[in-house]
């Protein structure tokens, strides 16, 4: 194990060495960030690590660290005990804001679910979407974007919120040895790992919710209240750096794979497969829309995680953004 570890921190620092080039971090004071990342393997997080690999948050006067949680109620827990400043997580998640959660939604990371599909076990019992019905099928965590888009596709087939038995279990690489041990019919979780269970042969691709659901915030940036009025020109440097990122990811797709591999520990034709997915649903702007809100606010009432839609408004700014 600790030679696998030291492999894989070798390769990170030589693909952050090939991505930060011609680089060159300012000679200025850095500010610490701390940052959360609801699922370490999922692709649209990688902006963050992509980020401090390039150099681009540190030429933001961002000095990153980046830590990762099994799900978005595990990230919430740290937001709140204040052991991170900003948080990549699920769209869903801003309901958590209504809850009393000390954050605010202050960017829109990633649109379309594409980041997120169903896998059965290639040798299971369910061979198309009728079959799921009474099955048993993982997401992350209770009120998680996971457990929305696994109740949106029993509501579908008129099954109701309860048609397909939800089993909250945590982190992906936890909901991937569940569904190779057959405790689970399927995993709802981020593509890294439902391509990896594809490549190794235990698992088939059966729904693409990207194809499914056009206006939606996968996943959102949130920050913490108080960063926000003690900080707001990190976060405003740091939103910068994040968008920044992106961008570099679509003008580098070698140097993005490459750096994939490494962080979610895959293959180069998972990484690959990944980044042509969901590169594209990844937002330019980091700005939120009116359709794509009210749909999230519709899940927070079907997940019953809301008694009735919030005043959206209230949940969200864009004031942080950089101005274009």
């Amino acid at each position: 194990m600790r030679l696998r570890w030291n492999i894989a921190a070798a390769t990170i620092a030589v693909v952050a060495a090939l991505l930060a080039g011609s680089a060159q971090a300012q000679t200025q004071a850095l500010t610490k960030v701390r940052i959360g990342k609801a699922q370490a393997q999922n692709f649209a997080f990688l902006a963050a690590d992509v980020g401090v690999a390039a150099g681009i948050f540190k030429k933001n006067g961002i000095d990153l660290e980046i830590a990762n949680f099994g799900g978005d109620a595990r990230l919430i827990q740290a937001m709140t005990a204040d052991a991170i400043d900003i948080a990549l997580g699920g769209g869903p998640t801003i309901a958590f804001e209504v809850k009393g959660a000390p954050m605010l939604a202050v960017a829109a990371l990633a649109d379309r679910p594409s980041t997120i599909m169903l896998v059965v076990a290639k040798d299971g019992p369910v061979k198309t979407e009728d079959d799921l019905k009474g099955r048993i099928v993982s997401v992350s965590t209770t009120g998680s974007l996971t457990y929305w888009l696994a109740q949106e596709l029993s509501r579908s087939h008129g099954w109701g919120s309860d048609g397909i038995k939800i089993a909250p279990l945590g982190s992906s690489n936890a909901q991937a040895a569940a569904l190779k041990t057959h405790q689970v019919d399927g995993v709802v979780t981020e593509a890294s790992t439902i391509l990896r269970l594809v490549e190794d042969g235990s698992g088939r691709i059966l729904v693409h919710f990207g194809e499914r659901i056009p206006d939606f915030h996968v996943h959102v940036v949130f920050a913490r209240k108080t960063f926000i009025d003690a900080n707001p020109d990190a976060l405003r440097n740091f939103l910068k750096a994040l968008l920044e990122s992106v961008q570099y990811m679509r003008d580098h797709k070698d140097q993005t794979i490459e750096l994939a591999m490494a962080v979610a520990e895959v293959s180069k034709s998972v990484a690959t497969a990944n980044y042509d997915e969901i590169v594209p649903v990844l937002s330019r702007t980091g700005r939120f829309d009116a359709k794509a809100l009210d749909v999230l606010a519709r899940s927070f009432v079907e997940m019953g995680s809301l008694p009735e839609k919030p005043d959206m408004s209230k949940l969200y700014t864009e004031a942080f953004l950089p101005k274009h």
